[in-house]
């Protein structure tokens, strides 16, 4: 009754410093996931993770020449309870309901004061208007904690191409962030339009297919069978410390560096950012 999968996995990327310094990391990945379905529409999934990340400076000059390798292993796991009640009706047409809520945590090995946890909860409805008209609901919220966090990165939208990223508003230097990511979607905003250690976003989408509502059969050309308009509102923000409205936020403050002084300025920022609109969607390829 267990359902088992594991995957292994390999990556290498490289990252520029200041004074030209280069590092390439390998992250070498093993996961074994371990899967209990209490019915047809509810699972507990318990996710092990071992991982091994090779960090090298590269040699471009006789000073990196000489500097070693860091090496971090990480192993932890993944929690999740799925809940899927809803039927496909066709590519990005669904009825019914379905969340997912979970919990995270990871521990360098060799280094015992590395705690990383995070929790998250991502509730979805379809809700039917009229045949294959549907009216999309989602919140997801997630925060983490422990003595390294995860920075949330708010704006943009998933496998943005030429994404734009706001460079103005400055990651908490008092937080140690280890990792990174992306909270979505979030129309109409650069990335990093909010960070911080939490977020929480609502979206809604009414989904209205152009030539596939009024076809009785499927259509010969794929990309006008998938074609829809999309009516959209996306609110969230990111933030760091117990709420969005602390004073002690970072995108409430602005540093400027001049040649021999330093500006500090303290403003209050709304926390929450908003935005609404309509687009396409479909299937090219």
């Amino acid at each position: 009754r267990v359902d088992q999968r594991t995957q292994v996995s390999r990556q290498s990327f490289e990252d520029v410093f200041s004074d030209d310094i280069i590092k390439k990391t390998v992250v070498n990945d093993i996961k074994h996931q371990f899967s209990f379905p209490f019915s047809e529409v509810s699972s507990l999934r318990l996710t092990t993770n071992l991982r091994f990340d090779k960090v090298t400076t590269l040699s471009n000059s006789p000073t990196t020449l000489k500097t070693p390798n860091d090496n971090f292993i990480l192993f932890g796991g993944l929690l999740e309870y799925v809940f899927d009640v809803t039927r496909p009706i066709s590519l990005n047409i669904n009825n019914g309901f379905k969340f997912k809520t979970w919990v995270e945590g990871y521990n360098e090995l060799l280094n015992p004061n590395t705690d990383f946890f995070v929790l998250g909860l991502d509730l979805r409805n379809y809700q039917k208007i009229h045949r294959n008209i549907v009216f999309a609901s989602r919140i997801a919220l997630s925060t983490s904690f422990g003595s390294q966090k995860l920075l949330y990165y708010m704006g943009g939208v998933d496998n943005w191409l030429s994404a734009q990223y706001d460079g103005s508003i400055v990651p908490d230097p008092a937080q140690n962030y280890q990792f990174q990511t992306i909270a979505t979607p979030m129309r109409g905003f650069f990335q990093n339009a909010r960070n911080g250690n939490s977020f929480v976003a609502i979206n809604n989408e009414l989904r209205i297919p152009l030539f596939s509502y009024f076809s009785p059969k499927p259509l010969r050309s794929d990309l006008l069978e998938n074609l829809m308009l999309i009516g959209f509102n996306d609110v969230g923000t990111a933030w760091t410390g117990l709420n969005p409205y602390s004073s002690s936020n970072s995108f409430n403050t602005t540093i400027i560096d001049g040649h021999n002084y330093t500006i500090t300025l303290q403003n209050q920022k709304e926390p929450i950012i908003y935005g609404y609109g309509f687009g396409l969607r479909s299937r090219i390829l």
